[in-house]
């Protein structure tokens, strides 16, 4: 790869060789292809959850860039802007608990919304972070850098996409949503890189709008009810174009008044 995308790939092979290789035998064990009761596996599975951040601090290294930079950079909170955080983490999960609530007015049943324990909370804020660092700390800035923002975004949506896979076989997500998770997490994905772009701060606002995600968990509706879950990716699809389409709009304001 050329220069600006520089170590992505590595990064990419690395991330799965890592989360996968932890993950796998646990799904092959729940199949009963692996001997062993399944739960002693989870432990491992929780590791995989690393896969990005250690991949992406094992090519910075390799790269000889240094670590202590790389995350100096990507921790660094100057001018961090609160309110795009708050919008980022809470927006969609409102979005999402409204459009259900109309849906009940219509006759539909089910929770308004999917929220979590303070445990799972906490936990949540761990996972933003801990893939954040690779996804959007590492990867995305490299990827925008060689193909811009809507390509870098749709990539590594797909990416994050296939990533979730073997967590996806063992809460028993069937298979033949991944359309609809891709559209989740491409749509995510855009959500993410243009509100990082309007704040200024890709690597935090990537962490709110992640751990908002898990605060209004659309996923746990699944398998038995789709409807969250298509309605959450449509959301934030729909917030990622709006962001997109009205910087486009200032820009060409801006650009007609210095004519």
């Amino acid at each position: 790869m050329s220069a600006p995308a520089s170590g992505v790939f590595r990064f990419f092979l690395l991330t799965f060789a890592i989360t996968w290789g932890l993950q796998v035998p646990g799904v092959l064990a729940q199949a009963g292809r692996l001997p062993g009761d399944p739960q002693a596996y989870l432990p491992f599975a929780g590791l995989g959850m690393l896969g990005p951040s250690v991949a992406a601090l094992l090519v910075v290294r390799q790269q000889g860039s240094g670590v202590g930079p790389f995350l100096r950079q990507t921790f660094s909170a100057r001018g961090l802007k609160v309110h795009w955080l708050l919008t980022g983490a809470l927006l969609p999960a409102v979005l999402l608990s409204a459009g259900l609530w109309v849906m009940r007015q219509l006759g539909r049943t089910g929770p308004l919304a999917y929220t979590p324990t303070l445990g799972a909370a906490v936990g949540g804020l761990v996972i933003a972070l801990v893939e954040e660092l690779g996804w959007r700390g590492f990867a995305y800035p490299r990827l925008e850098a060689k193909w811009g923002m809507l390509a870098a975004s749709g990539l590594l949506g797909v990416v994050w996409m296939v990533w979730h896979i073997p967590m996806f076989i063992g809460q028993h997500v069937p298979l033949n949503l991944l359309p609809i998770m891709l559209l989740f997490f491409v749509g995510a994905s855009l959500w993410i890189s243009a509100l990082g772009k309007r704040s200024g701060m890709m690597f935090w606002s990537a962490v709110a709008c992640h751990w908002g995600a898990h605060l209004n968990n659309s996923h746990r509706a699944l398998p038995g009810d789709l409807v969250p879950l298509l309605f959450h990716a449509i959301i934030y699809a729909a917030l990622g174009v709006a962001l997109v389409a009205g910087g486009l709009l200032v820009r060409s304001l801006k650009a007609a008044r210095a004519m």
